[in-house]
């Protein structure tokens, strides 16, 4: 199971009932699934097909699908013998040569050289047949494609999953070092009242009352438990080869939110520093999954 990346490049060419039909489907990054197509005016009438077609095994992307399709046995041409200027011209040619006491000796090999004895007119499509061919064709371009976002998904999926274990990384560091943070308010705090009052003999539980509610007050021990979670969360999302894109972007966003919250109640210049950290590692991940389908 892999994630697609929304890029993609798909081409397949074929000879199918005397027509050569070439296939290109191409992708960039999209909120939506959006199709834009290049086909000959001609075959204006498979258009709608062929989005219904991509868009079964594509649902974002900006897609772009390039038909090309060559007659190369002439089966879209019908040549017809126009019967009314041949027997005008037979009808002409000997009632000149009766006239000018000349051999009559016109033949077909001759007739045909005359202008205007053929007409060449386009053959109708069959229009079931070319969309049955260009269908084909394109099946097997849209193969390649969604074969290639598997390919570029999958490099996405070990780059979000290797940063998503680097923050998990950073998390433990800050659990580690909140109940630090406290000890040292405490230490300081002591120190403090013992230069304001010139003496040792304090209160110790103004101390411990004091220390409990500057620990409450940056107490970060939820933010890091969601954080957590929706790590979690994300790499389960990364595992699976449904379209996960937009999911993985509501995650991001409440991991930024944790992080957020955990440098706001931060009292410690450490814990500030791997808060940024963490934020520059979440931004990397909300640009790689701006390109996930």
């Amino acid at each position: 199971m892999v994630l697609k990346s929304m890029t993609g490049y798909g081409r397949s060419q074929m000879l199918l009932n005397g027509r050569e039909i070439l296939v290109e489907i191409r992708s960039v990054n999209h909120r939506y699934f959006e199709y834009s197509s290049r086909i000959p005016r001609a075959y204006n009438y498979i258009d709608e097909k062929l989005k219904a077609l991509l868009k079964k095994g594509i649902s974002r992307g900006k897609v772009e699908v390039a038909v090309t399709i060559n007659n190369i046995e002439g089966k879209d041409s019908v040549i017809a013998i126009n019967k009314g200027a041949a027997e005008g011209y037979v009808t002409a040619l000997r009632s000149i040569a009766d006239e000018l006491s000349l051999e009559d000796d016109l033949s077909l090999s001759k007739l045909i050289k005359l202008p205007d004895i053929f007409n060449i007119q386009k053959a109708p499509d069959d229009e079931e047949q070319i969309w049955n061919d260009v269908s084909l064709t394109a099946q097997e371009a849209l193969e390649r494609f969604v074969s290639m976002r598997s390919i570029e998904g999958e490099k996405l999926r070990a780059d979000i999953v290797s940063k998503a274990d680097g923050i998990i990384g950073m998390v433990a560091k800050v659990e580690e070092l909140s109940p630090k943070t406290v000890e040292n308010y405490r230490a300081k705090l002591t120190q403090k009242l013992n230069e304001i009052l010139e003496s040792k003999d304090i209160d110790q539980q103004r101390i411990v009352t004091e220390a409990a509610v500057f620990a409450e007050k940056i107490a970060v021990d939820e933010e890091t438990v969601r954080l957590r979670s929706h790590i979690a969360q994300l790499k389960d999302m990364a595992d699976s080869d449904e379209p996960v894109g937009r999911k993985l972007d509501f995650i991001v966003q409440e991991m930024n939110r944790e992080v957020n919250t955990i440098g706001s109640k931060a009292q410690d210049l450490d814990i500030t520093k791997i808060v940024v950290d963490m934020k520059a590692e979440i931004e990397k991940i909300r640009e790689q999954i701006q390109n996930i389908e």
